[in-house]
């Protein structure tokens, strides 16, 4: 009897502390959501009215126990007044992710100019004869235009190509003797980016950045069941080519059964290995596979379009590179420029870069600055050949423009031009001071004008929907593994102009309830929110 009694209290009392457990646990997240959705949703009593409140309110925010283990940089500013709104380790150094395209996107400005066009050139021994005969090879000499590419053409693969097509239709040329050869030589150097990891390059992503680009220098992946449980499944790419390999190793299961769909190319490779399975019923899985050696694909791909055109091509498609052209220097003085096709101005790039975030579309502006920094002219000769790789010229030309700007030595340190690579580290302070540069800029309305904008478009279309900041907040996002950043520009409910950068690193959040996003989110909205003045 003692022991069942002692038994009977001691699960009483386990009991209670279960419930007491239950209740604080139910509290805590009661708690942490209302915290958030005050702060991304502030109501009149609640908003920051004065310059004070705004900082205790910052202040708190980044205090919370949860952020015990992050590190994070914040730096807000008015630009109206000069005044530094608030700070907190605005001097050290973060990860900024994607938010280093800030940095690229102000190069290309500054360097290039927004209506400067990027040149593809045609070139040949001699001009067509009266019957329309090119005799020896074409060379499709390739500066880094991006858009040739479906994202850019309403979704057409090869609609793209077409305006070489025209061009080489109006030179005359109805058939081609020779080789049709993709020149790629204008970037010296790997086609990564520095830092790049290589579980990165299978994917779009980490698509290698090569003079000569087509489809973002991927391709899509579209993998659906078969009508019925036993079979592999169906598994198609766009464009359809036999460029890429694709080992199906998949299998259709039952409604009902899990679906995974794995996906891997190896480095270098052009096979794609498909493995999983999917349920009967299943959408499906879509993926954006990098390729190897883009550049062969995109003379493949001209070569099938002029023939669908009716210009025979007598040779095979190939690929030059820069390490060819070191002992093989191209001399455009001794050959004939058959065509020149322009890119969109980079205005219209950056926008492409910033909005969705590609990284591959950075990277090609920061070659073509490197590449200009070489003192090659962009749009005829290329006899002269360059030994410095174009990257590090870029990235010098990247420095240059930062002492310009009085950002100090070692304040920015970026190894390329998207973000993707872990190497890169800046200070909050340093994105602050190129904000401040770029809102002064002679282009700053086309870079502003470039950035996500909140609840509207871009990487931040479904962000900060339904609050203050919807459609007033522009601002570059940034993501890696643990790394999470937001930099732009806001206007206060007071109607005063704000360049802010956020930067949250070494953040492993295993409640997913609260996504870090929502936390940098929370942040933009307070700004946006503010009905107080910096002075």
């Amino acid at each position: 009897m003692p022991n069942d009694w002692l038994r009977m209290k001691t699960m009483n009392q386990s009991n209670t502390l279960q419930t007491i457990r239950r209740f604080y646990c139910a509290l805590l997240v009661a708690l942490l959501a209302g915290s958030l959705a005050l702060a991304q949703q502030p109501s009149a009593q609640q908003t920051p009215d004065t310059i004070d409140a705004l900082r205790e309110r910052l202040a708190a925010h980044l205090s919370q126990p949860r952020f015990a283990s992050v590190s994070w940089g914040v730096k807000i500013v008015s630009l109206d007044t000069g005044a530094t709104m608030f700070e907190q380790n605005a001097e050290k150094y973060f990860n900024p992710a994607s938010n280093a395209k800030l940095y690229t996107a102000a190069l290309a400005f500054e360097k290039l100019g927004g209506d400067y066009r990027i040149k593809t050139s045609l070139y040949a021994a001699a001009r067509a004869d009266e019957s329309g005969l090119l005799k020896g090879d074409l060379i499709i000499y390739g500066r880094g235009d991006p858009s040739f590419a479906a994202r850019w053409n309403g979704g057409d693969y090869y609609k793209g190509l077409e305006r070489i097509v025209s061009a080489i239709e109006s030179a005359g040329v109805k058939r081609i003797e020779g080789d049709l050869v993709a020149d790629e030589s204008y970037f010296t150097g790997p086609p990564y980016g520095s830092g790049w990891e290589w579980d990165d390059l299978q994917w779009y992503y980490g698509a290698a950045a090569t003079a000569l680009s087509i489809n973002d220098n991927s391709v899509d992946l579209f993998v659906t069941p078969s009508e019925r449980a036993g079979l592999p499944c169906r598994i198609t790419t766009g464009p359809q080519t036999s460029f890429v390999t694709i080992m199906n190793r998949t299998r259709t299961v039952a409604k009902g059964k899990p679906s995974r769909i794995s996906v891997y190319r190896p480095v270098g490779e052009n096979i794609i290995y498909v493995s999983g399975s999917l349920a009967l019923g299943d959408r499906g899985f879509t993926g954006y596979v990098a390729v190897h050696n883009p550049s062969l694909l995109f003379a493949m791909m001209l070569k099938d379009a002029l023939e669908k055109k009716g210009i025979a091509v007598k040779g095979r498609a190939r690929v030059i590179d820069w390490k060819y052209r070191e002992v093989t220097p191209l001399d455009a003085a001794r050959m004939i420029e058959v065509a020149v096709i322009e890119s969109p101005s980079v205005k219209d790039i950056v926008r492409e870069t910033l909005k969705p975030s590609h990284n591959l579309y950075a990277q090609l502006l920061l070659l073509a600055v490197g590449a200009q920094s070489q003192s090659v002219d962009l749009n005829s000769q290329i006899s002269n050949f360059k030994s410095q790789i174009t990257e590090a010229t870029g990235v010098e030309a990247m420095n240059t423009m930062l002492a310009g700007i009085g950002i100090k030595k070692g304040d920015a340190m970026l190894e390329e031009g998207s973000g993707l690579s872990r190497r890169n580290i800046v200070t909050p302070a340093a994105t602050i001071e190129l904000l401040k540069f770029m809102s002064r800029h002679r282009w700053s309305d086309a870079y502003r004008d470039g950035l996500p904008i909140a609840g509207i478009d871009g990487t931040l279309e479904k962000r900060m929907k339904d609050t203050v900041a919807a459609g007033n907040v522009r601002a570059k996002t940034g993501t890696l593994r643990y790394v999470y950043t937001l930099s732009g520009y806001a206007t206060t409910a007071a109607g005063e102009r704000l360049a802010f950068a956020i930067m949250l690193n070494n953040s492993n959040t295993p409640d997913r309830a609260i996504s870090p996003r929502d936390d940098l989110d929370a942040i933009a909205v307070m700004l946006a929110g503010f009905t107080g003045r910096s002075r």
